[in-house]
């Protein structure tokens, strides 16, 4: 009960806060490239149901039918503007609204696309029972993710050998959660988005 009081406290006040900066952004996306100024993609959410995440618009319009479902290092696919949204993590914060519509929490295992959920085994399905967040220790870890996507066998490489660990460092955050944990990582996150 804490941790959604927590979640609808700071989702409120972030979105009051932030009205500015998602105007700015806004325009930003719409001066760059045509297209909607929000991305909403598939992903799997609490008890494996599937939900829409929100994020600010980073790619070309119809970019899921020109590409894979993640992002690789140098995608061509990503607008000017997405790259310096993605590598300031800004592109994330509209998901402050899945937050207030309950189907995240500012801090869960990261929501995965439905694709690469149907690879988990029954162990790493056990990540599912949580409420998915907008971080996470996996997160935290794998910030610069695309970076590690490079070259012919990338999906192979994030099936084989980064999802798993994603998965373990899930399982691991969800075996000792706690309020105290939360706001730790919470604290973390905001201090990683500044250096």
């Amino acid at each position: 009960m804490a941790k959604r009081l927590l979640d609808l406290v700071v989702a409120l006040l972030g979105l009051v806060l932030l009205a500015p900066v998602f105007l700015v952004v806004g325009l930003l996306i719409k001066l760059d490239s045509p297209g909607p100024v929000f991305y909403r993609g598939w992903r799997v959410g609490e008890g494996g149901r599937p939900f829409r995440i929100v994020k600010f618009r980073t790619m070309v319009q119809q970019a899921v039918a020109r590409g894979p479902a993640i992002t690789t290092g140098d995608d061509p696919r990503v607008t000017r503007v997405g790259r310096l949204l993605r590598h300031s993590k800004v592109d994330e914060l509209p998901q402050l609204l899945n937050v207030l519509a309950g189907t995240m929490s500012l801090v869960g295992p990261r929501p995965e696309d439905p694709a690469y959920v149907a690879h988990y085994t029954p162990e790493e399905r056990k990540v599912l029972a949580l409420r998915p967040g907008m971080t996470s220790p996996a997160s935290l870890a794998y910030r610069r993710e695309e970076a590690l996507l490079r070259g012919p066998a990338w999906e192979k490489t994030y099936l084989e050998v980064i999802l798993p660990r994603k998965l373990e460092i899930e399982s691991e955050y969800a075996a000792r959660r706690t309020l105290f944990t939360d706001l730790a990582l919470i604290v973390r996150t905001v201090f990683a988005l500044f250096h």
